[in-house]
């Protein structure tokens, strides 16, 4: 039986920008993650600071890729473990 039919609610699923970043400074210089990108006048190429880490240091990175307006069930990482871009430098 369908669930919504049996009472239950159907989970309604947002969409979020997702931004590839290659990290630029520290013992994960070069390496890239994904990130969610509050802001939606981001652009390949800029400068980011991200959180890294345990202890969320924050980092500079360059973003490398965005993907825009994506349903966090196409995403390229569970949203649930992702973390946010903190602020644009350039």
């Amino acid at each position: 039986m369908i669930h919504s039919l049996s009472g239950g609610q159907l989970k309604i699923n947002k969409n979020f920008d997702f931004a590839k970043v290659e990290i630029l400074e520290g013992e994960s210089a070069s390496l890239s993650f994904w990130f969610i990108s509050p802001f939606k006048d981001l652009k390949e190429g800029q400068i980011v600071v991200v959180p890294l880490g345990r202890e969320n240091k924050e980092v500079r990175g360059k973003v490398l890729r965005i993907d825009r307006n994506v349903n966090e069930q196409n995403g390229p990482f569970p949203v649930k473990r992702m973390k946010k871009i903190i602020n644009i430098l350039d």
